[in-house]
């Protein structure tokens, strides 16, 4: 069944119509009262016998409560603004939050051998199943942002009806088509942001190797210029992967949105700059009644800033995702009582 089409449509602050703007002040902008007053508990999740990845969790008091799984993008970690304000709406809306770090992120380099990367959505699987089989949690829902996204997806697709418990996804700005998202990235206009992924990525393999001396050769990242250098010299010979190019084909969720079957939000914006809306014209989520993609002309990528009103605050796609989550649980619940 397509999920429920009657969301907020999404209108741009009059002041901030400019993608790039867009961008950076939803990236930048304070929130000082998130999570105030919200428990944390951190935990590890073990999702291969070498790695583990840190959850940063928020549980109600009511252990049969829902939850909601968050996961950030590239070089984002628990903190990310994105992160922090669904998860204080979420726990806020009676849901479990458990905001997951990809591995080595939040400096836990030393919990696995390997380095991430947007094909690693067995770990996003690993977790759900052990929140499912060990917590005894009955419904839950994946969040992804950008990379993030791009996980949440593929997991779900590789899933297929195979995943207990799980009982929808939303995905903000996915990276469905990493090779159009590498080569949208390394065009003049978005220097910055290439430029802020690859210093992140070098300081974090430099610490990396801090932890596991002699495992990767430092003498190459002085050739590293661009996303797809770094990529092709350590994150994909590192995962299993011939060369970027190999990597960037593999790990792309595009080639499994037609198997998602469960309720499924894909928010994109078509001006964001570096994650063409070309990638979401495609029949694998047009065909599919699983998934409700919308988008808007403005948003920028992972921005949504909207003027705040008195039924809401600034942050559109946060507010629609929470809206979607307590809407699939309200459905189960109905569900669950007519069965019973």
């Amino acid at each position: 069944m397509r999920p429920n089409q009657s969301l907020l449509p999404f209108a741009p602050h009059p002041w901030l119509t400019n993608p790039h703007v867009q961008t950076l002040v939803a990236k930048f902008r304070r929130r000082p009262h998130l999570l105030a007053n919200v428990p944390m508990e951190d935990r590890l999740f073990q999702v291969d016998p070498q790695s583990q990845i840190k959850g940063v969790c928020s549980w109600q008091p009511d252990r049969q409560a829902p939850a909601l799984v968050l996961v950030h993008g590239l070089e984002g970690c628990h903190d990310s603004q994105y992160m922090r304000g669904i998860a204080h709406k979420a726990w806020h809306a009676g849901f479990h939050v458990i905001r997951l770090n990809q591995r080595n992120c939040a400096e836990t380099e030393h919990l696995t051998l390997t380095l991430y990367n947007a094909g690693l959505s067995r770990d996003i699987r690993a977790v759900v199943d052990e929140l499912v089989g060990k917590d005894g949690i009955q419904a839950l829902w994946v969040v992804g942002y950008s990379m993030g996204g791009n996980l949440v997806l593929k997991m779900a697709g590789e899933a297929g009806e195979t995943c207990p418990g799980l009982r929808g996804v939303a995905t903000v700005c996915p990276n469905v088509h990493p090779a159009a998202c590498v080569a949208a990235l390394e065009q003049r206009r978005n220097w910055i942001y290439q430029q802020h992924f690859v210093r992140k990525l070098k300081a974090r393999l430099e610490r990396k190797a801090t932890c596991f001396p002699g495992q990767w050769d430092l003498s190459l990242l002085q050739n590293v210029r661009t996303l797809s250098q770094f990529d092709d010299a350590y994150t994909a010979p590192d995962g299993g992967y011939r060369n970027a190019a190999d990597y960037y084909e593999r790990s792309g969720s595009r080639h499994v949105l037609e198997d998602i079957r469960v309720p499924t939000l894909l928010i994109t914006a078509q001006d964001d700059p570096f994650v063409p809306f070309a990638s979401f014209d495609v029949p694998r989520i047009h065909a599919n009644p699983c998934i409700q993609l919308i988008t808007s002309a403005k948003g920028g990528h992972c921005g949504f800033l909207q003027q705040s009103r008195a039924s809401e605050d600034a942050h559109w796609a946060e507010n629609r995702i929470v809206e979607f989550i307590q809407r699939g649980d309200k459905q189960g619940r109905s569900s669950g009582s007519r069965s019973g």
